[in-house]
């Protein structure tokens, strides 16, 4: 069962649902919260907070948490996002395992596993989301519109520097060199696509 991280200095939030990281807490920057889990575990994290400037949002994304919500918002929309989430990261289908790159990166999608060269990699499911819509058709080009989309389920603030910051933490984990990467490519004025072609 998948499960997503909350920590909360208000009790009513605390008890609406388990699965949010607030920016503001009291004895602990969540920042540090975010970067010490993310170092050990995939698990989901949405951030919450009162900063709603872009940098902030992009600064929470680039810690590696799948969603950044501002308040005041809505609990039913804080819920939905949550379980987009939750659908992301358990996506699986009857497709099996895939390589590509004479298997160089194999997408196990019933099992949710990454291998880079053999080794397994631990991605967040906003990572897996974009890795695995990228490989759909490799080679073809996704923009950042339909990545986000594709990924979250719905339009997002700020899609474009989003996408970029996830592409940034993915191509840090299944990139030998991630300042000129093979697997996920940027496509001047299109977005992005699969660098590999599939073996099958």
């Amino acid at each position: 069962m998948a499960t997503v991280m909350l920590v909360e200095d208000e009790r009513k939030l605390r008890d609406l649902v388990r699965s949010y990281l607030d920016l503001g807490l009291p004895d602990v920057p969540g920042e540090t919260v975010a970067r010490e889990v993310r170092a050990i575990a995939p698990t989901p994290i949405v951030m919450l907070t009162a900063r709603s400037a872009e940098d902030d949002r992009i600064r929470g994304l680039e810690l590696g948490a799948d969603d950044y919500v501002t308040k005041p918002f809505s609990p039913r929309e804080l819920v939905l996002r949550v379980q987009a989430i939750l659908r992301r990261g358990g996506m699986a289908t009857e497709q099996g395992v895939t390589s590509y790159g004479e298997g160089a990166l194999v997408i196990d999608q019933p099992r949710r596993h990454v291998t880079v060269n053999g080794a397994e990699v631990s991605l967040t499911p906003t990572e897996w989301g974009i890795l695995v819509a990228l490989a759909t058709v490799p080679g073809r080009v996704y923009s950042r519109f339909e990545l986000i989309n594709r990924v979250r389920g719905y339009e997002f603030e700020g899609y474009e520097r989003t996408v970029d910051s996830h592409v940034k933490n993915l191509r840090r984990k299944i990139e030998d060199d991630p300042g000129n990467p093979r697997i996920v490519q940027t496509v001047l004025g299109g977005g992005y696509r699969l660098g590999l072609a599939s073996d099958d």
